[in-house]
């Protein structure tokens, strides 16, 4: 199940480096932009007398079908000519298959191997159990945390590759409150390492540190890492 393995390489470069593109999204006009002003902390909180396994097979799984239908409002336009790798900013990902094997691949390839190797997990009863009595297995939690992993790199591209066919279709807003429920929920429950997070620090700065209810800042890493990571293409 080890999908995709953690792995960052830096690419020399002796010129100066290019203008950074300005994130449209970073734009206080769009990050203000919500289909709720509901106090995600407490939404994401594990309710008394609930199951911490059960909390997390139910959002994981809801989670997955909001995440692949904000894809699908914009997938017509990740195609392989225009996402010829799954970039978000200065990160490229590649897949890696059950044997290890290292794929690059196209964005919409990428998604969909994600979409498909979640949708097998979600719907496996030995996995994701829905009969009363039924035993979550043992490597539960690594296995939602590797999804959550999946599913903040689907949204990470939407925002750094699609965000403008996004504002096009006036569904910013509906981005840009998943994100922030996503976010608070896999911190919430320390489901994806911060370092993994980084590369939308800036993003989620601004949306999740005051007026949504996180009651803190984000991990401090987001300006420092993103200045000193300008220069290099990481691949992971």
């Amino acid at each position: 199940m080890d999908w995709l393995m953690g792995k960052s390489k830096g690419k020399p470069n002796g010129k100066k480096p290019a203008p950074e593109e300005k994130k449209l999204y970073l734009e206080p006009e769009y990050t203000k932009s919500r289909i709720t002003d509901f106090e995600f902390k407490e939404l994401v909180m594990l309710p008394r007398e609930i199951d911490l396994n059960e909390w997390l097979a139910s959002n994981t799984t809801t989670f997955f079908h909001h995440i692949n239908l904000q894809y699908s409002t914009i997938s017509e336009f990740c195609t392989g000519e225009s996402c010829q790798t799954m970039a978000v900013c200065n990160t490229q990902y590649y897949w890696y298959d059950e044997r290890g094997k290292k794929i690059k691949c196209t964005a919409p390839q990428y998604v969909d191997f994600v979409m498909s190797s979640v949708q097998k997990l979600v719907t496996d009863e030995d996995v994701f159990p829905t009969k009363y009595g039924k035993e979550f297995p043992n490597s539960f939690e690594s296995l939602v945390k590797k999804i959550c992993k999946y599913l903040f790199h689907v949204l990470a591209h939407i925002y750094s590759s699609h965000f403008k066919e996004t504002l096009a279709l006036e569904l910013h807003g509906h981005l840009n409150t998943l994100y922030t429920h996503f976010i608070l929920f896999i911190r919430e429950f320390n489901l994806v390492d911060p370092k993994e997070t980084t590369i939308m620090d800036d993003l989620t700065e601004v949306l999740c540190s005051s007026g949504s209810g996180s009651g803190g800042s984000s991990n401090g890493s987001g300006n420092g890492s993103s200045a000193g990571a300008q220069n290099h293409v990481k691949e992971r």
